[in-house]
């Protein structure tokens, strides 16, 4: 059920819920947490309700999207409210901003605020420079950005070097989930070697790309080369190279990837670029700061932008003995 409310106040938007919760049994006792979402009032504002719908069948929450509309128009809100079938496992409030009000969407979100309830806010598109003291992320446990949604997406990853605060985190970052798992994994078979070095390829403009050759980086301490591909989609390949040869996961089509190491046949592994919802309610399950993605960003200076990537070293021979150590210093 949609009703809308238009030229309304907060006050009369908290008084419709209340009438509804009291004669429909809409009720906001099962909800986890407030997701208020941050978007301008056009086609993204939908995607992004629906994105949040979906999540919230795994984290029932109350939606606050503030879409901002023209700051040229007569100052007013138009408000609407989504509950049943139309809000999935929440319940919704679109706040449609318009002429100087636009610029107060966290005045806006206050009153609708859940009580006792953790706040998450959510930039789908065109995030603030520094999410943390923008006024709906000061209202904020966590705070999601987009860089893949962003016009530069590289500028937007590096400015987040300097602007992480704690609870900051993107969906860039989230989409790595499979492909970090799927290389933590490769590293836990034989042969038990160290890392020498690593490439990682894919599209000029993924920020997901970047992000994976800075975990490399960081992580295993070792030189990494992040390789443009001319078409991408995305990530097209991963490689850790080893003395006895490379591990290396190839993803050409943005579906199914190919994983290859030493003495292993090579392997088909699902690689599908994650859908926004299944990574934000990825984002959902946790309220704590994310460690790893600080390191992460940290590793971005470290690594080395080619067209090509070096030529593979020679593969080493190992003898009996040899690799009976290697395997015995696992």
């Amino acid at each position: 059920m949609i009703i809308d409310l238009p030229s309304t106040t907060t006050s009369q938007v908290n008084k419709k819920m209340v009438e509804l919760r009291e004669t429909g049994g809409a009720v906001a006792l099962g909800r986890v947490l407030t997701l208020v979402i941050v978007t301008g009032d056009g086609t993204e504002t939908e995607k992004a309700i629906q994105a949040a719908n979906d999540a919230s069948r795994e984290h029932p929450a109350r939606v606050i999207v503030v879409a901002r509309g023209s700051k040229e128009a007569a100052p007013r809100l138009d408000a609407q409210i989504r509950i049943g079938g139309d809000a999935g496992a929440s319940e919704v409030v679109v706040l449609r901003l318009y002429g100087a009000l636009a610029d107060e969407g966290a005045g806006s979100v206050v009153p609708l605020l859940l009580p006792d309830a953790p706040v998450v806010a959510w930039w789908p598109t065109e995030a603030p420079e520094i999410p943390a003291k923008d006024p709906i992320g000061l209202l904020s446990h966590r705070r999601i950005t987009d860089a893949a949604a962003e016009p530069d997406p590289i500028r937007f990853l590096q400015s987040r070097v300097k602007s992480y605060v704690d609870g900051d985190t993107d969906l860039s970052w989230t989409r790595l989930t499979s492909w970090r798992a799927m290389l933590t994994a490769a590293l836990d078979l034989p042969p038990y070697e160290a890392v020498t070095s690593a490439v990682v390829t894919g599209a000029a403009d993924s920020p997901s790309t970047d992000l994976l050759a800075g975990w490399l980086g960081a992580y295993l301490e070792v030189p990494v080369q992040r390789v443009e591909h001319p078409r991408g989609p995305g990530i097209v390949s991963a490689e850790l190279r080893r003395p006895s040869g490379s591990v290396k996961i190839v993803r050409p089509d943005g579906k199914v990837g190919t994983l290859t190491q030493p003495g292993q046949p090579d392997r088909r592994v699902a690689l599908h670029r994650r859908e926004v919802r299944d990574c934000l309610a990825e984002e959902l399950r946790r309220l704590d700061p994310d460690e790893i993605y600080e390191v992460t960003l940290g590793g971005l200076s470290g690594i080395r932008r080619t067209d090509e990537p070096d030529p593979e070293p020679p593969q080493a021979e190992q003898d009996g003995s040899a690799q009976e150590k290697a395997e015995g210093d696992a």
